[in-house]
């Protein structure tokens, strides 16, 4: 029988983030406190560079529905998978480990968290490049440093876990609104309001597929992980509901903003549209805010794929290591092939989504037993998953339909097919 003290410092060994064990109810989140923090995640610059690259290619007739549906895909994709982990209570790779299996879920990890490094090292190259923008700095030494810098600090409140991004996010997500909200108005003045703007031309031609495909791509990996989050939810709905405030309303929101920007001012990213404004200390506000409480999100999902890898009650080490090695990966120009990135991401990713959400269909969602009864590796998931993720890769090949759509589908239908009526047994 354990004594007093024992058991004092068992809990006191537990992360307040629970990595890999289910959130007590106690430890349960308002829906506005865990909307908030998605939205922190979603408000994301690289996300207005490719709202910009699409307003390019597009009318803005066309770009408004394009928009729509690329949110929507998403947003309903992620929300799915977030009510999931707030009916868990557990993070996206630790569901994986019954859709997988103990050992096939480490799959999950690397995949999840390694996109996730590499996520973090695009945002921070993205504040080094901006910020040196900002000061007319030059020169590789003084932007390298800079990346050392903002690579160290948006790592920290990562680090404090929940608590530490609400904090940042509370603040910073109504001031970047706002912000934003402002210098769409601007642009919109700066082309002759929405008759100008319509009446602009696209110098440039994506197919539809694509186009959705980059929207989905610029957080398939991170609205995977969306569980990581809603598992603090009070309910399955509130769940729900935080990821489609986040993941469409947002998401779309910060492509609009990219466009309209991109669109007035011929400059694709909006920060420099605040530089040509005159705002240069506005923009450095905005700049910093919006990647840090994405960053920082990053930071955890990565911090608690590699708490499962290791079976670890802390994430703090792995958010360390991950935010040394993005910050690496920036220095080395993954920057640079963003948009490629982006499209791999919307072809990987989903279907991973797509095989928890169709196993917890078929056979969680009347329980879940204890992970250390589930088998080493869940072969026909990691079938199901292969195949979707193959699909999706000749969807966006062949450019057929929206790829992202295909392989989730495919994954659900394919686990749906192979898992029905194989409900496990619990004790």
């Amino acid at each position: 029988m354990s004594t007093r003290a024992e058991e004092v410092d068992v809990a006191a060994e537990v992360d307040p983030d629970y990595p890999i064990d289910p959130v007590p109810q106690h430890a349960s989140k308002s829906l506005f406190s865990v909307a908030i923090v998605l939205l922190g995640f979603t408000f994301f610059t690289p996300t207005m560079l490719a709202g910009a690259q699409l307003g390019a290619a597009f009318d803005v007739g066309s770009l408004i529905w394009v928009l729509l549906l690329g949110s929507a895909v998403l947003g309903v994709y992620v929300g799915v998978i977030g009510g999931i982990g707030a009916r868990t209570r557990l993070t996206t790779v630790m569901m994986c480990r019954y859709t997988l299996g103990r050992v096939g879920a480490k799959f999950a990890s690397l995949l999840l968290g390694g996109t996730q490094v590499g996520w973090y090292g695009v945002t921070v190259a993205t504040l080094a490049g901006l910020t040196a923008s900002a000061f007319d700095w030059t020169g590789r030494g003084t932007e390298i440093a800079l990346m050392v810098a903002g690579g160290a600090i948006m790592g920290v409140t990562a680090y404090y876990g929940y608590k530490g991004m609400y904090a940042l996010s509370v603040v910073s997500v109504p001031l970047m609104l706002v912000l934003a909200a402002w210098v769409t108005w601007r642009s919109l003045d700066e082309v002759g309001g929405w008759s100008g703007l319509t009446a602009i031309e696209p110098s440039e031609t994506i197919p539809l597929a694509a186009a959705v495909t980059i929207i989905v791509g610029t957080f398939a990996s991170g609205g995977t992980q969306a569980p990581n989050w809603t598992r603090f939810a009070r309910t399955p709905s509130a769940g729900f509901w935080a990821c489609i405030v986040a993941f469409l309303v947002g998401e779309l929101l910060m492509l609009g903003f990219g466009a309209i920007g991109a669109l007035a001012f011929g400059e694709g990213d909006f920060v420099l549209v605040l530089y040509q404004l005159g705002l240069v200390g506005w923009g450095l506000v905005f700049l910093v805010a919006n990647l840090w409480t994405t960053n920082d999100n990053t930071a955890y999902n990565f911090g608690v794929a590699g708490a499962e890898i290791a079976n670890s009650r802390s994430k703090k080490p792995f958010v360390i290591g991950g935010v040394v090695i993005g910050t690496l990966l920036a220095i080395t120009g993954i920057y640079d092939n963003l948009i490629e990135y982006l499209v791999w991401l919307g072809i990987l990713i989903p279907p991973l989504g797509g095989v928890v959400i169709g196993d917890y269909l078929a056979r969680w969602r009347w329980g879940m037993p204890d992970s250390s009864a589930l088998p080493a590796v869940e072969w026909r998931n990691l079938a199901a998953y292969a195949v979707a993720a193959v699909a999706a890769w000749w969807s966006n090949e062949a450019e057929w339909f929206i790829p992202p759509v295909v392989g989730a589908v495919v994954a659900v239908a394919g686990v749906l097919a192979l898992q029905w009526n194989r409900r496990p047994a619990l004790s």
